[in-house]
């Protein structure tokens, strides 16, 4: 039952992971073993995704579970959907992300973000970069959008990041007008 239980699966590993995490554990190569791994591999996803999801929520209390399982749902659709279960030979050197400052539309961090959530979803992500990350989470907070939410959005814009940007930009409109 790979894709049916993979929630419950899922969070018994995030579980896990937090718990080592708050107990010391900081190697990420001991948090799972060779079936953990193998799970994880079935759904798109690394341990170190769910490291950092562990390491966060220990030091910042968030992303909570819910976050994490909408994120990683987004990344396992696209990876059986899009990539049809073949994992990206690719990782975007962190080097090659925008810097933090940098704006699109007047919005500073959104370039960097953009290709964040590109690289989420094709797993291309460098192992020193988190999607969610703190800055990432500052960012969705102050424009009312849920990280899952701007990985599907944008999925559906791949090749059109002045929609991704229009649609922050309106989505900023409604945040500033309540």
């Amino acid at each position: 039952m790979q894709h049916y239980e993979f929630p419950k699966r899922l969070k018994a590993l995030y579980d896990k992971a937090v718990n080592l995490y708050a107990r010391g554990g900081r190697d990420v190569t001991t948090f799972f073993d060779a079936a953990e791994t193998a799970f994880l591999h079935t759904i798109g996803a690394i341990p170190m995704e769910i490291y950092d999801f562990a390491e966060d929520a220990n030091n910042d209390g968030e992303p909570d579970w819910e976050t994490a399982l909408l994120v990683q749902s987004v990344r396992r659709d696209f990876f059986l959907q899009v990539q049809r279960g073949r994992h990206s030979t690719v990782t975007i050197p962190a080097s090659d992300f925008p810097a933090k400052e940098d704006e699109a539309g007047g919005v500073a961090w959104l370039p960097r973000l953009i290709l964040k959530a590109k690289s989420k979803l094709r797993g291309e992500l460098p192992a020193d970069l988190m999607y969610g990350c703190g800055g990432d989470r500052k960012f969705f907070r102050e424009h009312d959008i849920h990280p899952a939410e701007f990985l599907r959005l944008t999925w559906g814009h791949l090749d059109d990041e002045a929609a991704i940007v229009g649609w922050v930009l309106e989505r900023k409109k409604t945040v500033a007008s309540v």
